[in-house]
């Protein structure tokens, strides 16, 4: 098949530009679909803490297509995509719910499966009176759902439509392992969800969980209060490409480099005119061994992993389309918290989420983007921040995970 040109990445661009086509175009999400969602990728699908007992269930999404995951009567976790074999229909219509007896039921025929994806029962099977009914040879077995493999990992539930997607630990790599089973270090408990719908597109919100040194020019509330410079201790890296983790330390006194913004009059300096009426907001506690109070994990193509100060979030990426896309938060804490520890986790959930003191601007730059580049997709950003390679680095100004997003994307979309 002879590829379109407005669909082949320009020569000459590598990962240093992008082409806006990529956010915009219809196809290239169609084939997105295809090649990342249901191809050799993990996606994020639930905590196990969100369906704890035997019979629970949650929906939610790889891609854009529908799934349910749900604990079955064995204790085991299973998902399958949301579809009636039948007539086509979702079969659980609820984000959350509970199955007392471990079958799924379409409302509109009837049809019912067991929490494996299996069909168990088809109403008038035989007919009624002597009359209709299914041909003598129907097959239940071969009428069940689209099962999804699954694995839980470290609390954390992800599914794959592939046979051939590699195991989870060698997908994530090795730092990035270490990271996650540092945050998801014992149980958990949900603290609670929040949902956001955005008018962009997806990949816009993947560059920006991959760039470090905006959260010091964008979010205002950052350097105002203290909680992260772009000259504070911290560092990237990125494993297979695809999956990164940003991370910063609590120290922040690299004057020097202070001293240089404040020449340049970045706006995050002026801060004289901000203040906290209430300052326990900002008040946390240390709970890891290591200095680190910023993480942001990122896994492909739908799930951030993010410690920010006492806050401990799963940000769940949905496409919804080209140009819109849900971003699910699922805050939590741990099963042996203290009472003082929760309060402070539900104090600063102030700080994150669809309204977040520190998290709002990256929805509205994901839509502005989206905006500013409808109709020139054979333009090009430019990532060439800290350089021009596909690499990590040992401090927060870089692009390279960015770029190196990009690489693995291109690989994957054969672009």
């Amino acid at each position: 098949m002879i590829t379109p040109e407005h669909l082949k990445w320009p020569a000459g661009a590598d990962c240093t530009a992008v082409p806006y086509a990529v956010f915009q175009d219809q196809e290239i999400y169609d084939l997105e679909q295809e090649k990342i969602y249901n191809g050799k990728t993990w996606n994020f699908l639930a905590a196990g803490a969100e369906i704890p007992e035997k019979g629970d269930y949650k929906t939610t999404y790889i891609g854009d297509t529908p799934v349910v995951v749900t604990r079955g009567q064995d204790g085991e976790i299973h998902a399958w995509v949301n579809r009636c074999a039948h007539r086509g229909a979702e079969i659980c219509r609820e984000r959350h719910g509970k199955s007392e007896d471990g079958l799924f039921t379409c409302v509109y025929h009837q049809w019912a499966y067991d929490a494996t994806g299996d069909l168990r029962g088809v109403p008038f099977l035989r007919g009624l009176a002597g009359k209709g009914g299914m041909p003598r040879d129907f097959d239940k077995k071969r009428h069940g759902l689209r099962k999804i493999r699954t694995v839980n990992y470290s609390g954390a539930i992800f599914g794959t439509f592939s046979a051939d997607t590699p195991d989870i630990e060698s997908y994530m790599g090795e730092d990035v392992r270490a990271s996650f089973k540092r945050i998801l270090n014992r149980p958990i408990e949900i603290l609670g969800t929040t949902r956001q719908y955005l008018a962009g597109n997806w990949k816009f919100y993947a560059e920006n969980v991959r760039d470090p040194y905006h959260a010091s020019l964008l979010h205002l509330f950052h350097a105002t209060f203290g909680l992260y410079r772009s000259s504070q201790k911290g560092g990237c890296v990125d494993n297979n490409k695809l999956n990164s983790v940003l991370w910063a330390s609590g120290a922040t006194e690299d004057e020097a480099a202070l001293d240089d913004m404040k020449k340049d009059k970045l706006r995050t300096l002026q801060t004289d005119q901000y203040e906290l009426k209430d300052r326990s907001l900002l008040a946390g506690k240390k709970e890891f061994d290591d200095d680190i109070s910023l993480v942001i994990l990122s896994l492909f193509p739908s799930l951030v992993l993010q410690q920010i100060q006492n806050t401990l979030a799963f940000r769940q990426i949905l496409p919804k389309g080209r140009d819109r896309f849900e971003l699910v938060w699922t805050y939590f804490g741990y099963q042996d918290d203290s009472e003082e520890l929760r309060n402070i986790r539900l104090k600063q959930l102030n700080l994150i989420g669809p309204g977040g003191l520190i998290s709002m601007e990256d929805g509205e730059v994901t839509e502005i983007c989206q905006n500013a580049t409808v109709r020139d997709g054979k333009y090009l950003n430019v990532l060439q921040m800290a350089g021009r390679e596909v690499k990590g680095d040992d401090h927060l100004v870089t692009e390279g995970l960015i770029r190196s997003l990009w690489q693995g994307y291109r690989e994957i979309m054969d672009f």
